[in-house]
C-alpha cells in the first residue's frame, strides 16, 4: 500500500519520463560517440558537455548571428527580414533542444497553432483561441519529432560503425 502511494506521488512530482526520452537518447548516442573517437575518457566526457553547452546555451545566440549574415535585412524590401526569420528558425532547428523545446510546446500546450511564423491571412477562417486536439498537435510536431528520431538514429548508428572499426583492428 505504502509503495503505491509512492510510486503515484512520484509519478505526479515528476513530469512523464517519456517527455524526456528523446532528448535524453540523443545525449547518450553522442556521448557513446566520443567514447568511441576518443581513447581517454575524460576527454570523451568533456566534448558531449562542451558540444552539449554549445547546441543548449551557445547556439539560440549564435543562429541570428550567423542568419544576420547569410542574409542581411535590406530596409527597402521587406520580405528579406522574412527570409532571415526563416533562416534563423532552420538554423535553430539544428540543435536538438530546440527540437525538443518545440515538440514538448506543440503537445503540452494545445492552443500553439504553428511552431514557425504565422500570418494573419493564414488564420482566416480558423477559431482563434480555440485549442487543438491532441492528434492536431501530434501533426503539428511531427516534423521536429522525426528530426529529433532521425538524429537520434544516426548518432547511434555513427557510433556503432566506429565502434566496430576499433574492434576489427584488435
Amino acid at each position: 500500500m505504502a509503495f503505491r502511494q509512492a510510486a503515484s506521488k512520484w509519478r505526479a512530482a515528476s513530469p512523464s519520463w517519456w517527455s524526456r526520452s528523446p532528448n535524453s537518447a540523443i545525449w547518450l548516442g553522442i556521448a557513446l560517440l566520443f567514447s568511441t573517437w576518443f581513447r581517454s575518457t575524460a576527454t570523451a566526457a568533456l566534448a558531449a558537455l562542451a558540444l552539449w553547452l554549445v547546441f543548449t546555451i551557445f547556439w539560440p545566440m549564435l543562429s541570428p548571428i550567423v542568419a544576420n549574415i547569410l542574409a542581411p535585412v535590406d530596409l527597402l524590401n521587406p520580405m528579406t527580414a522574412l527570409t532571415q526569420y526563416n533562416l534563423q528558425h532552420d538554423l535553430m532547428q539544428i540543435s536538438p533542444a530546440t527540437l525538443y523545446a518545440e515538440m514538448l510546446t506543440g503537445i503540452l500546450h494545445p492552443s500553439t497553432w504553428e511552431l514557425e511564423l504565422l500570418f494573419r491571412s493564414q488564420l482566416q477562417g480558423a477559431l482563434v483561441g480555440s485549442p487543438l486536439s491532441l492528434g492536431q498537435s501530434l501533426l503539428i510536431v511531427w516534423p521536429d519529432f522525426s528530426g529529433l528520431v532521425a538524429g537520434i538514429v544516426v548518432v547511434f548508428t555513427l557510433a556503432y560503425v566506429s565502434f566496430q572499426r576499433q574492434e576489427g583492428r584488435a
